[in-house]
């Protein structure tokens, strides 16, 4: 994994650490490795010290995005959202059409989706 090098400013660390961990908990959630999220698992995917993972759990709290749970945090509704969205976004290039698949104006353009269904679409043309 490459290093995380999070912004310098405390609001723009806050957005970044907010996206960082919703993304790997719903990839965590998405792959069936489990739901509940603490400070040392952070620590173990992301870097961030445990104690400072804390921090940013409690905040995502607070805004609605996490929920307690016995051992952690789990994603909320809000959190699941968000975190689909941060992921599909991390990775939308990889799943967008290359260069010349497509026309400039295609739906795959705008939504993770629209490529898978477009790629689809495409293999079933040529077969």
């Amino acid at each position: 994994m490459d290093e995380l090098h999070p912004p310098k400013s405390e609001a723009l660390r806050a957005l970044y650490w907010r996206s960082e961990i919703l993304q790997v908990m719903y990839w965590l959630r998405g792959e069936g490795l489990g739901e509940v999220v603490d400070a040392p698992l952070l620590e173990r995917f992301l870097g961030v010290e445990a104690q400072i993972g804390v921090g940013y759990l409690d905040r995502l709290m607070a805004d609605g995005y996490l929920s307690r749970a016995e051992d952690g945090y789990v994603l909320s509704e809000a959190g699941l959202a968000e975190g689909k969205t941060e992921f599909a976004l991390s990775f939308a290039d990889l799943t967008r059409p290359a260069h010349g698949e497509c026309s400039a104006d295609c739906w795959c353009h705008n939504s993770v989706e629209e490529a898978i269904a477009c790629a689809a679409e495409r293999v079933r043309a040529q077969g």
